[in-house]
């Protein structure tokens, strides 16, 4: 996209938006991490979970959760002049996975959200996006209480493939967000750069 006003005397700016994914397991913040970050008023799927969904939902350790997104929750950050990020949060249950196929369609890269008092439940995302060959980051949601784990000992747990960015975070927190959201831009643009340069080379 040109800046409207552009002249001989005047650069052109153009404006670049990137797609990211925002996964992880239920509960685990995604909406939270999309409507903290988030420059306008996020779009919001979210249900009140029933008691239909208790035999198909785990919501052990976030038993006070009372909502969950059914579709996927949008919102939009600038990230500097003329780079911005569109946020697609999807949701973290498993009957809702088939909405993940078409989110990922143009992604740059995801953040996958991980909580580890449940660090299991973040496996799935793993798998799909290094199957994809998707750029994901890992990001700890330290969550009030939980006990604290480094960097290294989560990346170890989830088997990452040797230098898949781990950072710890709080969701609830613009700031921590946007560093998050900055290391996965960093990185998946490196790994992008390797591909091409691997490809013609």
């Amino acid at each position: 996209m040109v800046s409207e006003h552009s002249d001989a005397t005047s650069d052109e700016t153009v404006a670049l938006a990137l797609k990211i994914l925002v996964a992880g397991g239920f509960g685990v913040g995604k909406t939270t991490l999309v409507g903290a970050v988030s420059e306008i008023r996020p779009l919001r799927t979210e249900e009140l979970l029933s008691e239909a969904g208790q035999s198909v939902d785990d919501i052990d350790g976030v038993d006070q959760k009372v909502t969950t997104t059914v579709a996927m929750d949008f919102g939009r950050i600038t990230i500097r002049s003329g780079l911005s990020l569109y946020l697609f949060g999807t949701p973290g249950q498993d009957r809702f996975w088939f909405l993940w196929d078409e989110l990922s369609q143009g992604a740059l890269g995801a953040v996958v959200l991980a909580d580890t008092r449940r660090l299991e439940d973040c496996f799935p995302a793993v798998d799909y996006f290094e199957h994809r060959h998707i750029p994901f980051v890992v990001a700890v949601n330290c969550f009030t209480g939980s006990r604290t784990y480094g960097a290294h000992d989560v990346s170890r747990a989830l088997d990452l493939d040797k230098g898949t960015p781990v950072v710890l975070c709080d969701a609830r927190d613009r700031d921590s967000g946007k560093e998050v959201l900055i290391r996965l831009v960093e990185y998946a643009g490196r790994m992008h750069t390797a591909r091409l340069l691997d490809s013609v080379g």
